[in-house]
């Protein structure tokens, strides 16, 4: 069904923010995704000795006190730190002020931030130290710091919302299926505001050894910048990735009557799964390419409408030979001349982030008509032959963007984002 024209019920964008490996702020990542600046290098968040994979694609320069006091700060996890931080900028730029809200406005005030894993460094601290020092000395602060809710949790505290407070885990779909929880909520009336989008922390050497063993990583120590290298023939795998990008969605309503900008509109999403594997995706993309289809018909809008899809686009050999052919089979003859890039090609794989950057790319196209593009394209593959826009940005009107994430289990899902209109 096509989304309501009822003000009070469409969700619009008007405001954004990102910790990613490419900037620290949604500006300076936007930048550096047109520049096709790569995220890339060594390790230095754990000693790689005896590891296959020593590189990744790490937040640099980030200071968590920017979002939280030092004393909250250093009782909290890493994708803690990066949302607060994210959900700080995007409320600062969508121009809210919430301490001048009455109870019964905070009510009709949200939060979704979602992840893949949450505080996983706690587990891990929490088991040393109870080996090396004994159990009476794990922080009585551990079990709210590596809780994948707490994210969330940490800014509906901040800013005294009242209103539902949702996290969800679903790998690498986290950040796409946030944005649709916010669509559902603006537009079943329950909302007014919603504070939406993903953040992860995963570059442990645990999660290194095991997406190692599995043939996830790209393997390039080398060439971290050129690792990740989505669509091209020579892909070898991703490049972990680490961060946050949130959005402020509201209704059109809520935001016309305060003067906000509005970026965006966010007209449709859709859910899907693929029921085939653990970690690889159904070899026909019939599962990713029904969550398309079915983001276009709840969006109201048929292929030839998408000017610009931002692709789940992992590097990993399997996945974007199956995405292409997800994109055929959902958008048939307008597949060859669809833009389509894949950010990860310069943030790497930010797993329950990576969604949620997508739509930040997604809604910097429409405002500013440049697709990014998809960097270390070098050898086009036969079996991924569709325009990924390689290597160099392109200037193009863009009315509609999709967002594709895809995640372990199979996993799918898309969202859509549209020029606003009044």
């Amino acid at each position: 069904m096509p989304p309501s024209q009822d003000p009070a019920r469409r969700a619009v964008v008007t405001g954004m923010g990102a910790v990613t490996p490419i900037g620290n702020d949604a500006e300076t990542f936007w930048t550096n995704l047109l520049a096709g600046k790569p995220g890339g290098g060594p390790i230095t968040t754990f000693d790689t000795t005896g590891h296959d994979v020593k590189i990744a694609a790490e937040v640099k320069g980030f200071d968590p006190n920017v979002a939280m006091d030092r004393k909250m700060a250093r009782r909290m996890s890493r994708f803690i730190h990066f949302g607060m931080a994210a959900a700080t900028e995007a409320v600062g730029r969508a121009g809210l002020d919430f301490s001048t809200w009455t109870p019964e406005q905070r009510d009709r005030a949200a939060v979704v931030l979602n992840t893949g894993g949450g505080g996983m460094e706690q587990v891990i601290e929490g088991a040393n130290t109870i080996r090396d020092r004994g159990p009476g000395q794990v922080s009585p602060f551990a079990i709210p710091a590596l809780s994948g809710s707490m994210a969330a949790a940490q800014v509906s505290m901040r800013y005294g919302l009242t209103g539902p407070v949702i996290t969800q885990v679903a790998a690498c779909a986290s950040g796409v299926i946030a944005f649709q929880d916010a669509l559902r909520l603006i537009a079943g009336g329950e909302c007014d505001v919603v504070i939406a989008g993903g953040s992860e922390a995963p570059l442990l050497a645990m999660a290194f050894a095991a997406l190692s063993n599995m043939g996830a990583l790209s393997k390039r120590n080398d060439d971290p910048e050129g690792a990740s290298r989505p669509f091209d023939r020579t892909r070898d795998g991703f490049v972990f990735g680490e961060g946050a990008g949130v959005m402020v969605i509201e209704s059109a309503e809520h935001a016309l009557a305060r003067g906000a900008p509005i970026l965006a509109e966010l007209i449709g999403a859709a859910l899907t799964a693929d029921a085939f594997h653990i970690s690889a995706p159904e070899p026909t993309g019939r599962g990713a390419a029904m969550a398309m289809a079915g983001a276009m018909r709840h969006a109201g809008i048929g292929p030839t409408d998408v000017d610009y899809l931002v692709a789940h686009g992992t590097s990993t050999p399997l996945n974007d030979v199956t995405e292409t052919k997800a994109i055929k089979r959902a958008f048939g003859d307008r597949a060859a001349s669809l833009a389509i890039s894949s950010p990860k090609s310069m943030v790497g794989h930010m797993l329950g982030a990576a969604g949620a950057v997508a739509g930040i790319a997604a809604v910097g196209a429409i405002k500013d008509g440049w697709i990014p593009p998809t960097i270390n394209y070098r050898e086009p593959d036969p079996e991924c032959d569709l325009d990924y826009t390689p290597n160099v940005k392109r200037q193009l009107r863009v009315d509609t963007a999709m967002i594709n994430g895809f995640g372990f289990g199979g996993q799918n899902a898309v969202a859509v984002f549209r020029r606003f209109e009044a």
